[in-house]
């Protein structure tokens, strides 16, 4: 199967700052990537790239199974859609006059431009100019002019700024419509708990380089980071705490009839079966280490172990 996208050992350069080196990097069709990393770590170097803005210095691309900065690559672009970290509109033009501009450009109608609209909550205000929008109704109508034409594939960079939470359970709600037909997305930001339910895998640039790929829990099994557990119950007065120590808990806390504990990724199935099967279990939660928490520890493992 053909790639949406493939980087092969791409590097670039801009005036002597590195800014990628050497990524290698391969997204399949249909998949949702989160693509991380600190200011100037390649994240939007690595967007522009993908969309044929900038050329690599060295290595190979290509997206859709087409090299974006083909001279002939219009009807690949037709078929992406972006949303800049960044957004600029014309503050004269109304909502509807900016997403028709638009719709034009990737031939779509007015019918899909308008349900759009209605999808991102900007009916109301499609004929007033953009100048009188808030920061959040801008993020909406770039957002809605990233998913016109239904993209095969889209690039959202920071793509929450300035949404409150009911538009941005609608955004994910857009997100996965448009992954149950296929399309593949590509999710550059730093609110990593909006994103950590809705993505396949996670890559982790540091320095212009790949620090680390994989699922989540390649990710959990790959760092070590202890899971954390919280039961409720009633407890034995005595020998609760030798039990915890000889099951490999690596800290706990007995609080009434509260029992909070971490314990190891290899640990933590047989730990919960042997927890499970103590008398007076009323209640149980289990908590895995969050993607902030990992994008942290793959960001400097060092710090992490020493903490």
């Amino acid at each position: 199967m053909v790639a949406a996208i493939d980087l092969n050992v791409v590097s670039k350069h801009y005036r002597g700052v590195t800014a990628l080196q050497g990524l290698s990097l391969r997204v399949e069709p249909g998949e949702v990537l989160g693509l991380l990393g600190s200011n100037g770590a390649g994240k939007t170097t690595t967007i522009k790239l993908i969309l044929g803005l900038i050329p690599p210095d060295t290595g190979d691309l290509s997206v859709l199974g087409r090299a974006p900065g083909d001279k002939d690559a219009r009807a690949l672009r037709l078929q992406i859609g972006y949303l800049p970290e960044s957004l600029r509109f014309y503050d004269h033009l109304t909502g509807r006059e900016v997403l028709d501009y638009f719709a034009r450009l990737k031939r779509v109608t007015a019918r899909e431009r308008d349900q759009l609209l209605e999808q991102v909550g900007l009916a109301g205000a499609a004929d007033r100019p953009v100048a009188t929008y808030s920061k959040g109704m801008r993020q909406r109508l770039g957002l809605a002019q990233a998913f016109l034409g239904r993209p095969r594939l889209l690039l959202l960079d920071e793509p929450a700024t300035g949404l409150d939470p009911i538009a941005t359970q609608d955004l994910l709600d857009m997100l996965r419509a448009l992954r149950r037909e296929g399309c593949t997305i590509v999710v550059s930001t730093h609110r990593l708990a909006g994103i950590e339910q809705h993505v396949d895998r996670v890559a982790i640039l540091q320095q212009g380089q790949l620090r680390v790929h994989g699922t989540l829990e390649t990710l959990r099994r790959g760092s070590g980071l202890p899971y954390r557990l919280r039961l409720r119950g009633e407890w034995p007065q005595t020998g609760l705490e030798q039990r915890l120590s000889e099951w490999g808990c690596q800290d706990y806390r007995i609080d009434g009839r509260l029992l909070d504990l971490t314990t190891s990724t290899g640990n933590k199935i047989p730990l919960l079966r042997r927890l499970l099967a103590l008398d007076g279990v009323e209640d149980l939660e289990l908590e895995a280490p969050t993607l902030e928490r990992l994008y942290r520890y793959y960001s400097n493992p060092v710090e992490q172990a020493d903490a």
